[in-house]
């Protein structure tokens, strides 16, 4: 088996999503106070992340459009009745602290140079082209990725096969020829490999416990895997 591109997941695998949300709703809320209910600062925060990952299930699901669950989160967490336009405007002054803490993981850029003559380069993502454009772009990266592909275009998202395949088309490769990295084990990994890519689950907290994965710690590992390195759990046709 040959390997000729790398695609790529981009929240929690090369961007630090979580991180960058949690400064921002800590900045967020220290400015605007945090609703009552919430046992302090922390517990308030927790509650966020908790309500982000159920409305973006919804959203993966086709429940909910993107703007739609993020007016959710903000009513979910707010715990009252919001206009639409009263949603947004919360969850804009939010964006703007969220926005000013966005950074890459540390391993991120050495990792893509190391394999940029190597393999090419691509990204899927269960967001939007609007959002994930100008996120890479903002983080001085977008150039490293010959296609941009996105959930709320296509219509389609991760895990679902057609949305790996369409990812694949755009690179004019068949899924056998791709790599697959995320930090999702079901979403990420298991989807790609359901949909006949190499999936590689970047499992950056360590929880481990996914042995039919292949599973990667940390990005620095990701080249020696990609050479055929199978020392980190990949199966031996792996090459």
């Amino acid at each position: 088996m040959t390997i000729r591109a790398v695609l790529w997941d981009i929240d929690d695998t090369i961007f630090d999503y979580s991180g960058a949300d949690r400064i921002g709703m800590r900045k967020h809320l220290e400015h605007e106070g945090y609703p009552e209910g919430y046992d302090g600062l922390e517990r308030a925060l927790d509650a966020w992340k908790a309500i982000t990952d159920v409305q973006w299930a919804r959203f993966a699901a086709g429940e909910l459009d993107f703007q739609g669950q993020r007016r959710e989160r903000v009513r979910a967490f707010l715990g009252r009745r919001l206009s639409d336009t009263e949603a947004d405007d919360w969850f804009g002054r939010h964006a703007a602290h969220y926005e000013a803490a966005w950074a890459l993981f540390p391993d991120t850029l050495p990792v893509l140079d190391r394999l940029a003559g190597s393999f090419r380069h691509a990204v899927l993502s269960n967001s939007s082209i609007h959002n994930q454009d100008r996120k890479l772009r903002a983080l001085g990266v977008r150039d490293r990725f010959e296609a941009v592909v996105c959930a709320v275009e296509l219509g389609i998202s991760k895990p679902e096969a057609g949305a790996f395949h369409a990812a694949c088309e755009v690179m004019e490769l068949d899924p056998h020829e791709v790599a697959y990295v995320g930090n999702e084990p079901d979403i990420d990994a298991g989807g790609a490999v359901a949909a006949g890519l190499t999936g590689i689950w970047l499992d950056r907290d360590g929880q481990g416990g996914r042995p039919e994965l292949v599973r990667i710690t940390g990005l620095d590992e990701l080249p020696g895997l990609l050479a055929g390195n199978t020392r980190f759990g990949a199966p031996d046709t792996f090459r």
